[in-house]
């Protein structure tokens, strides 16, 4: 294991990879199946996530895309078996809509918390590009041998955005719809109005019983998505549910519009 990645147990078959040294407190999640083991998202890409990986399984690895921004594809190219949905597939082919001097200048505008691995360098920083193994849609099933995982299409953060729901266990994993924090939805993007009613899909899946973010901390409470849908009804009562309308504090979060 490397100082870079803290590994913590879910449970006895599923894992968070948390990149804890970077400001954005990132976790991509391992869930170890009969078959295989699917990987949701692969960090930032400043440390060799698949190496943290090998030493929990030597199942064959599927890949699963939250959504294709820089901080969840980071390690995309350590891996060969990669999902995406559908609204997010030209992004990962193409490229995210961003230049790569602005994405670089984001991965260090705050310093580090813990040292870098050596081989980081952020002059050589690349986002991963190219075609996925699989295109996703809403309600797909995903099944690793004795575990099934169902996609929940959930735009607004970005177009083909997905949380990923494991009914048998209660787990909910929510990439960057639900975390304590900083919600975004003010890049050009992004959809508040899309984000709200995603938020509103999940909210009416019943037996949450562990919301597992991909920032910041893990221990979520199952009531948070239900606040989450209190304040953005909050903003759209108020005519601000639009970008540009500033960043609304919660007592657990923000969401920046």
């Amino acid at each position: 294991m490397s100082d870079w990645f803290t590994i913590e147990k879910i449970d006895d078959v599923t894992y968070a990879i948390s990149e804890y040294g970077h400001w954005e407190k990132v976790h991509s999640y391992l869930l170890i199946g009969k078959e295989c083991a699917l990987l949701i998202d692969t960090g930032l890409g400043i440390g060799n996530i698949k190496k943290e990986v090998d030493l929990l399984t030597d199942l064959p690895i599927k890949v699963v895309t939250t959504h294709v921004h820089w901080d969840h594809i980071g390690g995309h190219n350590l891996f060969s078996d990669i999902s995406v949905h559908q609204e997010d597939a030209k992004w990962l082919r193409n490229g995210i809509p961003m230049p790569i001097d602005v994405i670089r200048k984001n991965v260090i505008c705050q310093p580090f918390i813990k040292e870098a691995p050596k081989e980081f360098d952020i002059n050589k920083y690349n986002i991963y590009t190219g075609n996925p193994t699989k295109e996703l849609i809403d309600n797909d099933i995903i099944d690793i041998g004795s575990r099934e995982i169902r996609v929940i299409h959930t735009p607004g953060h970005s177009p083909g955005h997905i949380c990923l729901w494991e009914e048998e266990k209660g787990y909910l994993y929510t990439g960057d719809l639900i975390y304590i924090g900083t919600l975004y939805a003010f890049y050009p993007s992004t959809d508040p109005i899309q984000f709200k009613h995603s938020v509103d899909k999940i909210s009416q899946l019943n037996n949450i019983k562990n919301i597992l973010p991909a920032h910041n901390d893990l221990n979520v409470s199952i009531n948070m998505v239900q606040k989450v849908k209190e304040a953005f009804n909050s903003i759209e009562k108020n005519n601000l549910l639009r970008q540009g309308s500033g960043v609304f504090k919660f007592e657990d979060f923000n969401i920046h519009l």
